[in-house]
């Protein structure tokens, strides 16, 4: 769901008609996404045009790095002990 609107903005009803899901399982997708910040919505008409938000992109990529870097830290962290232990 996330890749098609990253691609274009685009209304409801068409990545509906792209995926194998209901409108309303759609609808609950992007609610999800919008709540997360990693998407948001403008009126068109009736329709609702969903749009990735940058900023919550940024601040997802951000939290990911800061996983790896403290996953690293600790794996390091790790071989060093060993490392340490069979000297």
């Amino acid at each position: 769901m996330f890749a098609r609107v990253a691609q274009r903005p685009r209304p409801v009803g068409e990545l509906a008609r792209e995926l194998p899901v209901s409108r309303p399982a759609v609808s609950q997708h992007l609610r999800i996404l919008k709540d997360a910040g990693l998407v948001v919505d403008r009126r068109d008409g009736n329709r609702r045009i969903y749009t990735v938000e940058p900023k919550g992109l940024a601040a997802l990529r951000s939290q990911l790095e800061q996983f790896w870097n403290d996953a690293l830290a600790n794996f390091k962290a790790l071989v060093d002990e060993a490392n340490q232990e069979d000297e």
